[in-house]
């Protein structure tokens, strides 16, 4: 059975610097306010610059996002999201204590750390190449058909 669909999705990843901003900005390319998408991090990072590159040979633009952790979030906006995917183990594990009492489904997408990668420039944006089309297709499949037709 297909899981149902989202009004709306919270990636969440260790430090909202890599993969939870990079599968944020695919499912608002692909999908807009027909499902609103938003990240955060167990821990507030800072942007990576090579998060940023490949996000930008798909033609999406990350260099505003700002990292932001769970607590900041639910500060600052709130948890508005019915689904919350974690892409990283100490992401489940805060996503599952914060979501126990709430009407939230949480869903986990192990996802590599591309920041660990070792090697010159280009292996290194290879690895987070690997990471956002891993991404592209996991939203793809799970998500459906786009809404937007903007690919």
């Amino acid at each position: 059975m297909a899981a149902a669909r989202p009004k709306a999705v919270l990636f969440a990843c260790s430090m909202n610097a890599v993969r939870s901003p990079m599968a944020a900005a695919l499912m608002q390319q692909m999908f807009g306010k027909a499902i609103p998408a938003t990240s955060a991090g167990v821990h507030k990072g800072e942007l990576d610059p090579f998060a940023v590159v490949v996000m930008d040979e798909l033609g999406i633009d990350m260099k505003r996002h700002r990292p932001m952790s769970f607590e900041e979030l639910q500060e600052f906006e709130g948890i508005e999201a019915d689904l919350v995917v974690t892409l990283s183990p100490d992401a489940h594990h805060k996503a599952m204590t914060l979501t126990h009492t709430l009407p939230i489904a949480v869903e986990y997408w192990p996802t590599p750390d591309p920041t660990v990668e070792e090697g010159n420039r280009e292996q290194r944006l290879e690895s987070y190449r690997a990471v956002r089309d891993q991404l592209l297709a996991k939203i793809r499949s799970r998500f459906g058909p786009h809404a937007r037709g903007n690919e």
